[in-house]
């Protein structure tokens, strides 16, 4: 999008000022065309002695030399600027380029800010600033320090101890299957250490992928790596799918390509922000033509879930939340994943509770206080969200004629959704005769 802006501005003539903070850095370092592009800028010595010397030429000038002189002398100043860094992209793009000025020397920046406000057309200024500059333990680790919890301010050591999450757990597992089957690769989008991937880029460099943000092209890619017999494991956070979800639909989906999706930060994340929600993937995957979606109730289930996707030849969704596991809800035993089947955690006669993913071990808290009031409660696992397991869905609640739906996501198009159109339409009623009826 921002290209496309870029392109579309370029050729506008609007007096449109816009401000390139360069400071290396996406979430993890930056990557690709462009980033190598912009340090070429950055550092080129030729390029900051040029730039000085037309600086002390322009001082000299009268203050009242008219408009000609000016123009004259941007014009030197560009030709200089073509001869020492040629095919500047900025300026082929139709922007005047101003730059690189330092982002933290006030004086500078508001003296390029005039600059700018007074060239007619569209203007570029690239701003050069550290992340975390002032603090040098973010300074050092600028990934870390962009998004953390409480911390020493003298060494910049984090105050929480370190506990193993459905991340760490995926990466773990995903180099083990890269060890058996070398035509597994790992992609993400900027994202190489959130998403767990970081040891599998050490240990398999040639086959991992870390593309920028651009989750659209790592998509896309997968697909094509997918056609060529590669095994493409693509890991990305859950509401950064949405940015993607063309290429899913198109050049995965409907090709019917073995592409494992795996969807990081699904359901609430807190801190992370009401952007980052990741209530909507089991909804908009849903509606997507030939995916599998699996959620796993814990750890263990996440390493069966991956192996089964990397041994499937469809495309198959994986969807786990930020951070550990419930806590003090060990699951005891773990069935092996059949495409489509649920599987029954707890027997019961009065009510049915469905529920997926990590909303599987709090179904099982429930029960267990519920069994305290004499109510016995049977819990299933869904597993899938699609394929669905219809028939021991139908069973549980003919047997006990109640049922709830627990699910961290939005209300429509999900488990719930799902669960009781199944109901409605094979013309099922509660104890009390009162038809099933899909949620608001």
């Amino acid at each position: 999008m921002a290209l496309e802006a870029l392109n579309d501005a370029g050729c506008s003539k609007t007096n449109l000022i816009v401000i390139l903070n360069d400071n290396e850095m996406s979430i993890s370092k930056n990557v690709g065309g462009i980033s190598t592009f912009l340090t070429k800028l950055r550092t080129r010595k030729g390029y900051q002695k040029s730039n000085a010397y037309i600086k002390k030429v322009v001082k000299k000038l009268p203050g009242n030399a008219g408009d000609a002189i000016i123009h004259f002398v941007r014009k030197v100043k560009n030709g200089i600027k073509q001869l020492v860094i040629p095919n500047m992209f900025f300026e082929e793009l139709g922007f005047c380029y101003l730059g690189p000025v330092d982002g933290h020397h006030i004086e500078k920046l508001e003296g390029i800010l005039q600059k700018a406000k007074e060239q007619k057309g569209p203007v570029l200024i690239h701003v050069l600033t550290k992340k975390g500059k002032g603090y040098i333990p973010a300074q050092t680790n600028p990934d870390k320090f962009h998004a953390t919890s409480s911390f020493n301010l003298v060494t910049g050591e984090s105050n929480s101890k370190k506990k193993e999450d459905y991340s760490k757990v995926f990466g773990k597992t995903l180099v083990e299957l890269a060890k058996e089957n070398e035509k597994v690769v790992a992609i993400t989008a900027a994202m190489k250490d959130g998403t767990g991937l970081s040891e599998f880029a050490k240990q398999f460099p040639e086959r991992f992928f870390d593309v920028g943000i651009a989750e659209q092209h790592s998509l896309t890619m997968a697909a094509g790596m997918a056609k060529a017999g590669i095994k493409p494991v693509v890991s990305i956070y859950s509401s950064f799918y949405q940015r993607a979800y063309d290429q899913v639909i198109h050049d995965i989906a409907m090709q019917n390509l073995p592409v494992v999706l795996c969807v990081d930060r699904a359901g609430i994340v807190g801190n992370d922000g009401e952007t980052h929600q990741g209530v909507f993937d089991l909804a908009f995957f849903n509606l997507v033509p030939n995916l599998k979606i699996m959620a796993p109730k814990d750890f263990e289930e996440l390493k069966q879930m991956l192996k089964f996707a990397v041994d499937s030849n469809f495309p198959v969704v994986i969807r786990y939340p930020r951070g550990a596991q419930e806590p003090n809800c060990e699951f005891r035993e773990h069935a092996l994943v059949e495409l489509g089947k649920a599987e029954i955690i707890r027997e019961g006669k009065d009510l049915t509770i469905l529920a997926i993913g990590k909303m599987v071990a709090k179904a099982k808290k429930v029960a267990g206080e519920l069994e305290k009031e004499g109510i016995y409660t049977e819990v299933i696992n869904a597993r899938f969200l699609k394929p669905f397991d219809k028939e021991l869905l139908i069973s549980s609640v003919s047997k006990t004629g109640k049922l709830v739906t627990i699910e961290d996501g939005i209300k429509q198009g999900g488990l719930g959704s799902i669960a009781s159109r199944i109901l409605i339409e094979e013309n099922m009623q509660d104890k009390w005769g009162k038809a099933y009826r899909l949620p608001r």
